[in-house]
């Protein structure tokens, strides 16, 4: 099934909007304002033992590793190589989102969700990011648990 599919047969209501393509938190200011919802930042993370992590932020913060290490019992974490993250969640580079969990069979890719974001509108790419859509924080929780990946609250 593709990520729309998934939604409609959720029942998750989404806005969309088309644009340029955004590779950054930074370039993406570009849409405040067309579409309502938090923008996150969206990390895809490695450890030595070869485990991937998708750490969701808000978009202004800064991604403590340390503590992202002390809550899922890691050490050494880096980010994934562009091959890594086509390989696993077939991604580019820029595309980064939680949506891709939808490509990763094997639930091999756990999620970090910053729990500021909590009964917030937000927004992410929908695996391309020449679109962006606007769900609700319990929505995206539907599609992670739907997706049987595991996750936990930073």
């Amino acid at each position: 099934m593709n990520l729309y599919d998934i939604l409609k047969q959720l029942n998750i209501d989404f806005k969309e909007i088309e644009h340029q393509p955004l590779f950054t938190v930074k370039q993406a200011q570009i849409i405040k304002g067309k579409i309502e919802g938090e923008g996150c930042k969206n990390l895809f993370l490695t450890d030595k033992k070869g485990r991937y992590f998708l750490v969701v932020l808000e978009e202004n913060k800064k991604a403590n590793i340390k503590q992202i290490e002390k809550i899922v019992h890691v050490s050494h974490l880096s980010f994934a190589t562009t091959l890594e993250l086509k390989s696993i969640l077939q991604l580019e580079q820029g595309s980064v989102t939680p949506f891709g969990i939808l490509n990763d069979d094997n639930h091999q890719v756990f999620l970090v969700i910053d729990s500021d974001l909590k009964d917030k509108k937000l927004l992410f790419h929908p695996n391309i990011n020449t679109k962006t859509i606007s769900i609700e924080y319990h929505d995206l929780i539907k599609f992670i648990e739907f997706e049987k990946n595991n996750y936990i609250f930073l």
